[in-house]
């Protein structure tokens, strides 16, 4: 071999060992966070948690952790689509935070990445799960099944309220079990004697709508179904409720 060759060939060989070395150390993983909320719901209410319990398990985001994030910023139809990209970028787990819709909408776009739910309504019901003691699939999280709750919510308010004969439920028409929130409490209402008037809201510019409606019907009390829209929202229902509806109870639920 004649020298000029021998010191080509070494000269790649020595500069193929440093893409060598980083091909064998292992990626960093990538968690892929779908949110149906905004940045600042994030920010304020599930991030936090979510980080902390990331550092008690060793590790840190921007250290040995990425995370790519997509938010719905409420508009819950951009989540299949959020989803999809999360999945097409090949992640090593998706968080679906915050509604329902999230968790449905992770599951509808892979089968193989592992997706971890916050408060996903009941995910039996909701097809995420085969069932809540052995998940199954892809799929598993922390949920709140709260529609078989709304009658002994209504039934407290009963007994907090006894005056109040009429009241008023906040729900979320566009959330994934509404109907089963429904039932339970216009139930309950009638084994109660309580005239119950529903109120609806999907998005936020909705709630000062909801008060001017509430003070109109003069209701003795106002319950408020679980939804992640009223949790993130919660600080803007006291405030409203401070500014003027009626000197009555307001129940607010925190999830």
């Amino acid at each position: 071999m004649q020298r000029r060759e021998f010191i080509i060939l070494l000269g790649g060989a020595a500069a193929a060992l440093p893409i060598t070395a980083r091909a064998q150390q292992p990626p960093m993983p990538v968690i892929g966070w779908l949110s149906s909320g905004s940045r600042d719901d994030d920010d304020a209410l599930r991030l936090p948690p979510f980080r902390l319990g990331l550092n008690e398990t060793g590790y840190v985001e921007g250290r040995n952790v990425a995370i790519e994030y997509r938010r719905a910023e409420d508009q819950i139809e951009r989540l299949p689509a959020l989803a999809a990209d999360l999945a097409g970028r090949q992640v090593s787990l998706i968080v679906a935070a915050g509604r329902p819709d999230a968790a449905v909408a992770a599951k509808s776009v892979t089968t193989s990445i592992p997706i971890v739910f916050n408060n996903a309504a009941d995910p039996v019901q909701l097809g995420l799960v085969a069932s809540l003691n052995r998940p199954g699939g892809n799929v598993t999280g922390i949920t709140t099944v709260s529609a078989e709750l709304e009658a002994k919510r209504l039934g407290l308010l009963r007994e907090l309220v006894s005056s109040a004969t009429s009241i008023a439920l906040l729900v979320n028409p566009t959330r994934l079990g509404v109907d089963a929130q429904l039932a339970q409490a216009q139930r309950a209402a009638r084994e109660l004697g309580l005239s119950l008037h529903i109120l609806k809201a999907s998005s936020e510019r909705d709630l000062d709508a909801v008060f001017v409606t509430l003070a109109q019907l003069r209701a003795g009390a106002l319950v408020i179904t679980a939804d992640g829209l009223f949790t993130d929202r919660r600080d803007q229902i006291v405030r409203r409720r401070q500014q003027g509806w009626r000197d009555q109870p307001v129940k607010v639920r925190s999830r």
